[in-house]
């Protein structure tokens, strides 16, 4: 990729479990100039898509704001069950700066992007995180209190009103939050209980608003098909709080239910930092740097 800038984009759609609707969803994305698919994941339990690509700004905006408009037409949230909170059929659009571009471009990306979602696809926008214009908008979850369901309400509170479109959810695609931020590590730690107030108690206490870790957001879910819960998390920065203490941490509080750990997994993808890092942890390597990793050398 000899692209000058390099933006990347971590879309989140409201479907995952019609492998046809997936795959129209995700179409716009390939075979793109300037734009580069690195992965897509759906989640039946969740019923969630995650979508992570690259590209140059303008290529990636128009590839997005394509992709919107098929889920918009094929997503109707009020058939719409599943694990993970959603308030649009198109949950939430994150721009992140990877290669010479800076935090306002991507705040810029996501205001023309909101912009033009409004007024094309009659879908409200809010506009979250680094572009937030209140700072009772910024955290995720605020916005999506309610979820579908109860912000054909809360979009009519005065300060609830979205950042773009009319203060009236669309009847089936719901809101959408479009912003910018830094990278997010989408981790999840799965319990052998299929006590799902298990989950939820460890996640009120992992997460920072709980009292836990600074840069984690936690929730429970249920994993019906396995019969086991999870502790669904979400690291909004690696750098500070590294995955290894998430799950330590994760370990400690399940231990008084006498519940173990199964395993964990990764949604989307990572930066290799944030796995040196916690590798580096459990092998106790000392004075151990990302100049030592072979791939890293390689691509400099």
């Amino acid at each position: 990729m000899n692209w000058n800038k390099i933006v990347e984009c971590v879309p989140n759609f409201s479907e995952g479990r019609d492998l046809v609707k997936i795959d129209k969803i995700v179409a716009p994305f390939r075979a793109k100039a300037g734009v580069k698919l690195l992965d897509y994941s759906n989640d039946e339990d969740h019923n969630r898509l995650v979508v992570t690509l690259v590209g140059e700004p303008e290529a990636l905006y128009e590839a997005v704001l394509e992709a919107i408009g098929v889920a918009v037409a094929e997503i109707d949230l009020t058939q719409h069950k599943g694990q993970h909170p959603r308030m649009g059929a198109v949950d939430v659009v994150p721009f992140i700066p990877i290669k010479n571009t800076t935090m306002e471009e991507c705040i810029a990306l996501s205001r023309q992007l909101g912009e033009q979602v409004a007024e094309r696809y009659g879908v409200p926008v809010f506009l979250y995180e680094k572009s937030a214009t209140a700072s009772h908008r910024e955290n995720l979850a605020a916005v999506r209190k309610g979820e579908f369901e109860g912000m054909a309400e809360k979009i009519k509170q005065p300060e609830w009103a979205p950042d773009y479109g009319k203060a009236e959810r669309h009847p089936t695609a719901g809101t959408v939050a479009i912003g910018a931020r830094m990278p997010l590590v989408a981790y999840n730690i799965n319990l052998n209980t299929a006590d799902l107030n298990i989950a939820q108690d460890i996640a009120r206490k992992i997460r920072f608003i709980g009292g836990g870790l600074r840069y984690c957001k936690a929730m429970g879910v249920e994993l019906k098909e396995r019969g086991i819960t999870q502790v669904s998390i979400n690291m909004t920065d690696f750098t500070k709080t590294a995955l290894y203490r998430a799950f330590e941490l994760t370990r400690i509080e399940a231990k008084r239910y006498g519940v173990s750990i199964v395993g964990s997994e990764i949604i989307g993808l990572v930066p290799m930092e944030a796995l040196i890092d916690t590798a580096s942890y459990y092998l106790g390597l000392e004075d151990f740097s990302m100049e030592q990793v072979l791939e890293a050398r390689i691509m400099e």
